[in-house]
């Protein structure tokens, strides 16, 4: 039977406890909540807002308030998804608690699970997929939850917490956290199911919940690979895959009481290719691996590229007029961020012609149309030697030292 801890609620409000989540959510900034008040605004006085927050914990005053809700647009589609702004003392009082939570409950999590876990990313979950195909696994159960975050039982969740946690003033807070509700123009919405999309505890609570599902996987000897509510298997047969969409369905549905997404759910064969944490897996014709593999490609999956492309091109709209100096400053993190997370795809071809890219969108800002005469004063060399632009053949570690020896590598 496993231990319970007892009287948390101390240390969720220890001052020292307090002040490392406050600079944790100071660090992430983020918008105000309800009350409007800014990280700004609440680190000029931020010893106060800490020391009543402690108080009010201690005394068990303290009570969330509602979420600000609003719409976002949701990444490669028109559709929006609603997001909730806690206030900045309820992120710092959700961090708090997750200092404390988080080691309880991290031990005892699956290694199939790689979202929102620290020491553990979107690239260690594609090279578990990764060997798990060059492996012999061909078929792939590549399914969706329904609204995963906005479905979540509260009181199943607060049962699977309880299993670990036995003190009650933890667990109630962590009930009027899910029960705070929103507000959306002015108006209240209660909440009777699912955690707050935007809050800071929020992943953690997801992998509680389906911490359930991982464990019911592996008792089966399943090739589960979860990233937060993402998750797929890899099967050697589509029987196999058959069957384990049918445990699958069991257990989310059946014991978790979610929904798979019928129409974003499918059974397909890797030849196929199939999409996951941004990049698409397939079977390639004619490509060659020193790892003597089977022809398998992983590259950067469409809606990622356009939506890169988009970003680069708001940055680089001819109307704006600043400095060279400051566009590149701008654009760098964009695309060092962007090609670091796929550095080790196959993508040095793409690689090569989103430089050129973008370095004719930055001739276009520059020289107004990158065709004129202008380009001739600021060649790539320059731009990526004399000017710091960021290289993406440059992050592709096979490359780093050709361009080294050249001279290019800053």
């Amino acid at each position: 039977m496993m231990q319970k801890a007892h009287s948390l609620i101390g240390q969720v409000h220890d001052p020292r406890n307090l002040r490392r989540a406050w600079i944790s959510v100071r660090d992430n900034r983020g918008a105000g909540g309800v009350d409007r008040i800014s990280i700004d605004r609440f680190n000029q006085d931020h010893e106060r807002y800490l020391a009543v927050l402690g108080q009010r914990l201690a005394n068990g005053s303290y009570c969330p308030q509602p979420v600000r809700r609003v719409e976002i647009d949701k990444p490669g589609t028109k559709k929006k998804r609603p997001l909730g702004i806690p206030t900045v003392v309820d992120r710092v009082c959700q961090q708090a608690l997750r200092q404390i939570l988080e080691p309880i409950f991290e031990p005892t999590f699956s290694e199939v699970s790689f979202g929102f876990r620290p020491g553990r990313s979107a690239h260690m979950a594609m090279r578990r997929i990764w060997g798990q195909l060059q492996a012999g696994g061909r078929w792939i159960v590549d399914a969706d939850i329904a609204d995963y975050f906005g479905t979540i039982s509260h009181e199943k969740l607060l049962d699977l917490v309880a299993e670990r946690v036995a003190d009650g003033r933890v667990l109630g807070l962590i009930r009027q956290i899910l029960t705070a509700g929103a507000m959306r123009d002015g108006v209240f919405e209660s909440s009777v199911a699912g955690t707050p999309q935007g809050g800071v505890i929020s992943p953690l609570l997801s992998n509680i919940y389906l911490h359930v599902f991982d464990m019911r996987m592996e008792q089966e000897g399943i090739q589960l690979t979860r990233y937060a509510d993402d998750w797929l298997a890899v099967c050697r047969t589509r029987e196999e895959a058959e069957r384990v969409l049918a445990s699958a369905r069991a257990v989310l549905e059946g014991e978790l009481g979610l929904r798979i997404h019928p129409e974003k759910t499918r059974i397909v064969h890797v030849s196929q290719g199939f999409e996951f944490l941004g990049y698409k897996v397939g079977l390639g014709r004619g490509l060659r691996f020193k790892s003597g593999g089977i022809g398998l490609y992983a590259i950067p999956r469409q809606r990622s590229i356009d939506r890169f492309k988009d970003k680069v091109r708001s940055l680089t709209r001819r109307r704006i007029s600043i400095p060279l100096e400051e566009l590149i400053a701008t654009l760098n993190p964009v695309i060092r961020g962007w090609g670091m997370y796929y550095r080790r795809a196959h993508v040095r071809r793409l690689f090569n012609r989103l430089n050129l890219w973008i370095v004719r969108r930055i001739w276009g800002w520059r020289f107004k149309r990158w065709r004129n005469a202008g380009w001739r004063t600021l060649p790539e060399t320059r731009l990526y030697g004399e000017f710091g632009l960021v290289n993406l053949l440059q992050l592709i570690p096979s490359m780093r030292e050709y361009y080294r020896r050249k001279g290019y590598v800053h």
